[in-house]
């Protein structure tokens, strides 16, 4: 089996390539410990008018954390996150998702993604402070 079979969710939410639902989100290794992906606000992305959910705001970054365990060859799911919002976000916005482990300890792994503006890029939409649960999650 090849790491892309490996590293293939074709139902999920976020980055399956077949759930018609989804968002469709490819993200990429960035870094020993990190991934990142861009995204583009659809308008059906929406909560109120002209602003992106943040509860999708912060999948995306739920699923960032999970990326950056998956490139480092890990499983897990998230057991804690702690998220904050620091704009609104409006649809047509080009974004720059990253995660990034940043120590693990046995079986619990602290992770951190933000979501920035990819035009403006020291423009922080949002940052999610995590703690992953290292699982026997089939690969």
């Amino acid at each position: 089996m090849s790491d892309t079979e490996i590293l293939s969710f074709p139902q999920c939410f976020v980055c399956g390539s077949e759930n018609p639902m989804g968002l469709h989100v490819e993200f990429v290794p960035d870094s020993e410990q990190g991934c990142r992906a861009e995204y583009t606000v659809r308008v059906e992305d929406s909560g109120w008018p002209n602003v992106m959910h943040g509860g999708l705001l912060f999948t995306l970054m739920d699923e960032a954390l999970a990326w950056a365990l998956c490139y480092a060859g890990l499983r897990g799911v998230t057991a804690r996150g702690d998220v904050r919002f620091h704009q609104p976000v409006s649809p047509g916005s080009r974004l720059l998702v990253t995660g990034r482990i940043v120590e693990r300890n046995r079986r619990l792994i602290t992770a951190r993604a933000e979501i920035r503006q990819r035009e403006r890029t020291p423009d922080l939409v949002a940052e999610l402070n995590g703690t992953m649960f290292v699982s026997d999650v089939e690969k």
